[in-house]
């Protein structure tokens, strides 16, 4: 393949990483391969086909497969669990359509959360100074009362204190504290979240 002369030598040196040399032989998933099979196979056919309202059925099925679900739990048929023996949902809490728990490592969310969506719990990544690309992983930790509004990004490592609001399509990097409205990207607290007491 011939490139234009002023990207050739970008697109011709020598990579740093040798992806062959890539493996996972450290990395515990948590259970034998044969249970992982089976529950992505419930996850690919019941979820999808489970009624949007029947979010007990999907939470026992998570709770089945070791997830730590809490009761009023309300789960969408599009939502997506890697493992959920590493996932704790506390009570009355909601994860919306197409939202990725992507848990590599665990990821615990607290009581009456919201997690939007599209949004994307993320913690898995790759070590960039590591020829092989070596894994890395990292819980997530979102407080009680957290609103993850649409299409975020949640990386890994990160800790949200309870009663904050992360804005739509922001991408989390780092620990943002309590009670806090934050958004952008990277996310940033703007200004402190006041509740208004009912009459």
């Amino acid at each position: 393949m011939k490139f234009d002369s002023d990207l050739t030598p970008i697109l011709e040196a020598q990579p740093w990483v040798d992806l062959r040399q890539y493996h996972q032989s450290e990395f515990d998933r948590g259970r034998p391969s044969w249970l992982i099979l089976i529950w992505w196979l419930v996850q690919a056919i019941v979820f999808p086909l489970s009624l949007h309202n029947w979010h007990s059925i999907r939470c026992g099925l998570l709770r089945l497969f070791g997830a730590k679900i809490g009761q009023g739990v309300v789960i969408r048929p599009t939502a997506r669990v890697t493992y959920p023996w590493k996932v704790e949902i506390g009570d009355y809490s909601w994860i919306g359509d197409d939202v990725v728990i992507y848990s590599l490592d665990e990821i615990k969310i607290g009581s009456h959360c919201i997690i939007s969506q599209k949004c994307y719990l993320c913690t898995g990544s790759h070590d960039i100074e590591d020829e092989r690309f070596g894994l890395i992983t990292a819980p997530i930790i979102i407080g009680n009362g957290v609103w993850i509004a649409t299409d975020c990004f949640v990386a890994p490592g990160v800790k949200i204190g309870a009663n904050s609001v992360i804005g739509a399509r922001s991408s989390i990097f780092s620990n943002i504290p309590g009670e806090q409205v934050a958004w952008g990207t990277p996310c940033r607290p703007r200004y402190q979240r006041h509740l208004k007491q009912q009459k």
